[in-house]
């Protein structure tokens, strides 16, 4: 997102030469992905003779030739069509003096993509594997090498009209961008009759795709349709549409930026396979921005997804219910409880302890665990100290129980009694007793039982314990929320804030036992 200072200097070349020299100097590779046709083959060509602006808008410089490396995929599609394609593309290599790699592409399972879709990946992952390759061999680091591709003001105006069609927020009408991370598109600029007449005069010849004019495809309906409608009006549509692509652009870059910064100050915990979200804070969020905050609270989670509107207005609904949960692409669930919208992979779901704790209620752990709160009222003469002592102490093999005072989790003592006489008649927000169950994160500290108030970091009590690492996302902690004071470390050691004292009334009595212990337990009551 650039200042205005930033973009103004996008326009004045001269103010920022020695910056492009440094650039030039660099050993870094840049990759041209060539297809064969008008467009790449222009690129190709502009590459190893002329100037081109691939420095972020610094301005136009000549690539040195060591720097420039060619990569064409060999999609198979159109059969000796295709080989045809791959072998003028090497004979243009030869002829010009740069190395060129060539993948094979074969196309199964689209998993519910269009042809179209898949190949742009198939293209795109090869290009980002071939970049490492080359950063390797040249020690350099990949940030500063380029891939360069050949789209143009014509493709600008063809993708924003079929965004268009199927309907777009901002960053589908920003259309095709100069640039994302290493990706530079530095013809976009010029339309495709503008590098054919290029070509023509520069005495080079190029592959044409007989695919391209069948308008069952939406961007050949598009550019044979459409777009010549539209330039009946307006004989400057490229450049037109392209002014609006990069206004929007700039605009779409801010908005992503108000989200981000919201979307920190929402989050209440995040750790692999696991986005936990204030829903409060969500919910008073502008909509335009709590939308992006639901889409980028997703890609943190699985990059790859890729979520339509339906499904961040159904996570919105949520929200604003209250209450429910769904399945995202990719098999994300969304969960709506206890004020907080949890977002989880589907692989998160199997390995990942983390979840709201209903007190009473259960919670499934790995490895075919329970952990269980109920609610207890201190009998009339008894030593809550004793209760608790006991209670850890008549534990079988498997089988973990601690008593933790009501009070100290901030649970009004006549609530909680009456919630234990008869839950169903109690008002929902007298109901909410609840405690937050996940795994050890980085950075925690708890005041162990026995330390008389001293705080230590729970790596090093997992570590005097003896629990291997590896199996440490494994030990249950609970807390008072998402991003609380730790209350219990499962089978562990309790906090000292929560212990039971002479002067505790309620209890609530957390136990981890193995499933069939905790179905026999049932069964007994």
């Amino acid at each position: 997102m650039p200042t205005v200072a930033q973009h103004y200097s996008q326009h004045h070349p001269s103010a920022a030469s020695a910056g492009a020299a440094r650039h030039e100097g660099a050993a870094a590779p840049v990759v041209l992905m060539v297809s064969g046709g008008a467009d790449s083959t222009a690129l190709l060509v502009m590459a190893c003779s002329s100037p081109l602006d691939i420095a972020d808008g610094r301005g136009s410089a000549r690539i040195a030739r060591e720097r420039i490396h060619v990569l064409h995929v060999n999609h198979h599609l159109r059969g000796v069509a295709s080989d045809a394609d791959e072998a003028f593309v090497r004979q243009l290599c030869e002829r010009l003096g740069v190395p060129v790699c060539v993948e094979h592409a074969a196309f199964g399972d689209l998993k519910g993509q269009n042809l179209e879709a898949a190949a742009r990946e198939v293209r795109y992952h090869a290009a980002r594997r071939y970049v490492r390759e080359l950063c390797r061999e040249a020690g350099c680091p990949r940030a500063a090498a380029r891939i360069l591709t050949a789209h143009t003001a014509s493709d600008r105006t063809e993708t924003f009209f079929m965004n268009a069609i199927k309907g777009a927020g901002l960053a589908g009408l920003s259309s095709i961008p100069r640039r994302r991370n290493i990706i530079v598109r530095p013809l976009i600029g010029y339309t495709h009759d503008e590098l054919c007449r290029y070509l023509e005069v520069a005495g080079y010849t190029w592959r044409e795709d007989e695919s391209n004019q069948d308008t069952a495809y939406l961007r050949n309906f598009v550019r044979h349709r459409i777009a010549p409608v539209a330039r009946e009006r307006n004989g400057n549509l490229d450049k037109t549409i392209g002014a609006t692509c990069d206004i929007l652009c700039d605009e779409d870059a801010f908005m992503e930026h108000l989200a981000a910064n919201a979307l920190r100050t929402c989050t209440r915990r995040r750790e692999e396979g696991l986005v936990v979200l204030d829903a409060v804070r969500l919910a008073a969020a502008e909509i335009a921005i709590a939308r992006r905050m639901v889409r980028l609270a997703v890609k943190e989670l699985d990059p790859e997804v890729r979520l339509e509107m339906r499904h961040v207005e159904a996570v919105l609904g949520l929200v604003a219910t209250g209450s429910g949960s769904l399945t995202l692409p990719a098999g994300i669930d969304a969960r709506m409880e206890f004020g907080t919208c949890t977002l989880r992979t589907a692989d998160a779901r199997e390995l990942l302890v983390a979840g709201w704790l209903t007190v009473p209620g259960k919670m499934a752990l790995p490895a075919g665990a329970v952990i269980e709160a109920e609610l207890a009222v201190v009998p009339a003469g008894a030593d809550p100290v004793v209760l608790a002592r006991e209670a850890s102490q008549a534990d079988g093999p498997g089988i973990s129980t601690v008593l933790v005072d009501a009070a100290s989790l901030g649970y009004a003592e006549r609530d909680l009694v009456r919630l234990k006489e008869d839950a169903s008649r109690m008002p929902a927000e007298a109901r909410s007793a609840r405690l937050w169950v996940d795994a050890p994160q980085p950075g925690d500290l708890l005041c162990p039982l026995g330390m008389h108030g001293r705080s230590k970091k729970l790596s090093d009590l997992l570590g005097e314990e003896r629990i291997p690492v590896a199996d440490r996302r494994l030990v249950p902690v609970v807390r008072t929320a998402p991003s609380g004071a730790v209350v219990w470390v499962g089978g562990i050691r309790l906090d000292d804030r929560f212990k039971c004292t002479s002067a505790t009334r309620v209890l609530v009595k957390l136990r981890i036992c193995p499933v069939d212990a905790a179905l026999g337990g049932r069964l007994a009551g």
